[in-house]
């Protein structure tokens, strides 16, 4: 079975393994990744790297506790821009995408132009970040918050074709 999913190289059954794989587990050595794909180690390591040259897999990372490290409060922020700022839109997305406190950005469909994933210390920090970087920022026409009560589900796993 091959799929095509984007423009690179059709991904087959033991690509999509790999990748399934490598989701679940970023830190699997290439040898028992192998054995899970039913391929030698070579075979494997250069599918994996054929994998990232093609842009499938775009890097590897840690995923931290928020929490545990003193990040009580998730909150999801809609921006509406001033009509007359969408010429000043990159420069205003610049500053949004520099901020610590941004986890995720997104340009959406809506009353708002733009929702962003805020990763703060608690309500004080929230406040403190709404009122000193947002509000100042030039174009911003509204500004509306919503505080994240509890995350039911989480995850950096994209669905994959069965193989």
């Amino acid at each position: 079975m091959v799929n095509y999913i984007s423009d690179a190289a059709p991904l087959d059954r033991t690509d999509i393994a790999i990748l399934q794989t490598l989701q679940a587990q970023g830190r699997i050595s290439n040898v028992e990744l192998a054995e899970r794909v039913h391929l030698s180690p070579p075979a494997t390591l250069a599918r994996v790297r054929r994998l990232e040259q093609e842009g499938f897999i775009e890097g590897y990372t840690a995923l931290l506790s928020r929490e545990k490290l003193g990040h009580d409060n998730l909150a999801l922020i809609e921006i509406a821009l001033e009509l007359h700022q969408h010429t000043r839109i990159a420069e205003i997305l610049s500053q949004l995408v520099d901020m610590p406190e941004v986890m995720e950005c997104y340009h959406v469909t809506g009353e708002y132009d733009y929702m962003l994933k805020v990763s703060v210390a608690n309500t004080k920090a929230l406040d403190g970040f709404i009122s000193s970087r947002l509000i100042p920022l030039p174009g911003i026409a509204r500004i509306h918050t919503s505080i994240v009560l509890k995350e039911l589900k989480a995850t950096t796993q994209i669905q994959l074709p069965d193989n």
